[in-house]
């Protein structure tokens, strides 16, 4: 039916043009015979208009990338008016940390690396010197359909040197592709095929509906065999799958994609059915085994094994999503926590030898040495001749950085040796495993303040409430002790390997694990309570909107805390002892703005439920909790 679509619709198109020329033709000869007007049918008047209309509200969000010194480059597009902009992994890799960006308004800006998703081939930077950005409206690519029309911005071969980008536009080939990676890097799930002329060089830049809404980031051809030229084969990351990732690669780290934990096959009869399951993994926990038949992902409806990696390769690692599977005839709906694709060292080796070595630059005077934590990594090379023949960028208005000449194409030479200016070098912070610590420490710097916003720095804190059986419970979280009382029955956790056994074993003391975690964090702040950095945005409960994710790890436990992205209220606590093992989650309940009530659960049961509320911080009672911005409910909204 598809193939039968695409043909209709070539055909339409070639039979319009061929009429509209036979038309052109006669029109010209009359109006040449009789010296009247040419008159162009309506239609296709409102057809152009409309097309020039898409196009002037695409490419103003464009970019085309530059590596210093003429290194190479690639395209961008921008999704932010503070300048944030999308691109691939396998453009900035070159280039290191800073890069040069130019846009259709003829001016270059500065540019710095944000974060990085090797696996999926998307890279967020950051153009600098405004915040009024051009941007581009993001779509929605699951609504595409093979035969729409679409259209390509870039930078193919580099031709932008004067800045102005190539438009080029075709259809939608085919939607829900999977493009293999390369081993494990450069996966490309549920992706977009086009056969608008995308090259070397359009990389990283934007495909476009119709309309000029966003749909995808160009990042593959099928060149193979073909001489690198564009053969009318290309791929683009999703949107959709872009938008997942936002909130991670905003966090300046090197991100993971997800994994179910266990194989999926394509049955003879229909339907995917598990080949294979990991006992560890949480798809176990919920009650998956070998041979059960899933039936949704994430709200998504799989019948292949290619439908399953599919909506698996668009979502990252430590997100918790609804599932729906069958197992001994009886369907489960459930929540499963996914786990990475790599572990952090090995990512983080993986990606280092798929990367190759950043663009030699030689040193400056004034330079600071390259062991320096914030001065990224530079060689020596003899300098280079520029070349008098090459296309020169425009000249930038006075208040934009000053652009640095670029060849047609990589390897281009340039006039003198490229230093990063300081407003760049102030955005830059190298730690490892990030990409650039810079933005995650705003994001943490962020979280904490709304945190601060909501509870005190107190030594001790008591909460007293009713469980759902009516019964007294008390908590006592100071320096000295941890006590959970219940009636007449108390836990008390003394020794680290108390704090790690309650949540392990999942007994009532895990609550005071989770709500001591947010007390030394309010004490201690977040650079003394252990390794702590802000983790991205991410379901809560499977729902959404996405919610900021603060993660520190003390006492050999892994401490999360889930914030709204609106309101910044805290609405859950995650402890997590072992991988293997469910966390503890120490759900937190609102009432008109104030906190009420908590609710402890390990997997998707409630262990115990608290209501009536009260909390003293030190020797200060309040008659209420501790005051949120406002009521955050768990399962409204959409994605931010």
């Amino acid at each position: 039916m598809t193939a039968f679509r695409i043909t209709t619709f070539q055909f339409t198109c070639q039979l319009i043009g061929v009429v509209v020329i036979t038309l052109h033709l006669l029109a010209s000869q009359v109006s040449a015979e009789t010296n009247s007007p040419v008159v162009v049918p309506k239609l296709v008047q409102q057809a152009e208009q409309a097309r020039i209309k898409a196009i002037n509200k695409a490419r103003p969000s464009a970019v085309s990338v530059f590596m210093p010194g003429g290194g190479g480059g690639g395209s961008g597009v921008l999704i932010s008016p503070e300048g944030y902009a999308l691109t691939n992994f396998h453009v900035t890799s070159p280039a290191g940390s800073y890069m040069k960006c130019g846009l259709s308004d003829g001016r270059v800006y500065d540019a710095v690396l944000v974060g990085l998703d090797p696996v999926g081939d998307l890279a967020m930077i950051k153009l600098l010197g405004r915040d009024d950005f051009p941007v581009a409206t993001l779509g929605d690519s699951l609504k595409s359909k093979a035969g729409d029309e679409c259209m390509v911005i870039g930078n193919p071969f580099l031709l932008a040197t004067n800045l102005q980008p190539t438009v080029t536009y075709g259809i939608l080939s085919g939607v829900g592709r999977y493009q293999y990676p390369s081993g494990t890097l450069l996966e490309y799930a549920d992706c977009l095929q086009t056969d608008a002329s995308i090259n070397p060089g359009n990389s990283g830049g934007p495909l476009y509906s119709s309309q000029g809404d966003l749909l995808g980031i160009v990042g593959r051809g099928s060149f193979e065999k073909r001489g690198r030229v564009n053969v009318g084969v290309g791929y683009a990351i999703s949107i959709n799958q872009a938008k997942n990732f936002l909130g991670y690669l905003s966090s300046g780290r090197i991100v993971d994609h997800a994994t179910l934990g266990a194989t999926v096959t394509t049955d003879p009869d229909g339907g995917v059915v598990v080949s294979n399951i990991l006992e560890s993994s949480d798809a176990y926990r919920r009650g998956m085994r070998y041979n059960s038949e899933i039936l949704e992902l994430a709200g998504r409806p799989v019948s292949t094994a290619n439908d399953v990696q599919n909506v698996l390769g668009t979502l990252p690692n430590g997100w918790r999503i609804p599932i729906t599977f069958r197992e001994e005839g009886k369907t489960i709906e459930t929540l499963v926590r996914l786990p990475g694709v790599h572990r952090r060292d090995e990512l983080l080796t993986k990606m280092a030898s798929a990367m190759p070595p950043p663009p030699p630059v030689p040193d400056q005077p004034g330079d600071k040495p390259d062991n320096q934590e914030d001065q990224p990594q530079r060689r020596r090379r003899p300098a280079q001749r520029p070349d008098p023949n090459a296309p020169q960028p425009k000249a930038p208005k006075p208040e934009s950085p000053k652009p640095q000449p670029h060849g047609p194409g990589p390897g281009g030479a340039r006039k003198k040796p490229v230093k990063i200016p300081p407003q760049a070098m102030a955005l830059i912070k190298n730690r490892e495993g990030f990409a650039n610590y810079y933005f995650n420490q705003q994001n943490q710097d962020r979280c904490f303040k709304s945190l601060q916003d909501q509870f005190p720095a107190g030594e001790t804190w008591k909460l007293t409430g009713k469980t759902a059986d009516g019964k007294d419970i008390k908590l006592l979280l100071s320096n000295e002790k941890c006590v959970v009382s219940l009636g007449d029955r108390s836990l008390e956790l003394k020794a680290k390997s108390d704090f790690f056994d309650a949540v392990d074993t999942g007994n009532d003391a895990a609550l005071l694990v989770a709500l001591d975690s947010l007390r030394r964090l309010m004490l201690l702040g977040p650079e003394k309570f252990g390794e702590t950095y802000y983790w991205g945005t991410m379901p809560l409960g499977g729902q959404r909107p996405l919610r900021d994710c603060m993660l520190g790890t003390s006492q050999e436990i892994e401490h999360r805390w889930l914030m709204h992205p609106e309101t910044g209220a805290l609405e859950c606590i995650e402890a997590f002892a072992d991988r293997d093992t469910d966390p503890a989650e120490a759900w937190l309940e609102y009432d008109n703005g104030k906190l009420t009530g908590l609710d402890l659960r390990f997997g998707v049961e409630s262990k115990r439920k608290i209501t009536e509320l009260q909390i003293e911080f030190d020797a200060q009672t309040t008659s209420d909790a501790a005051p949120a911005k406002e009521t955050a409910a768990a399962n409204d909204g959409e994605d931010q």
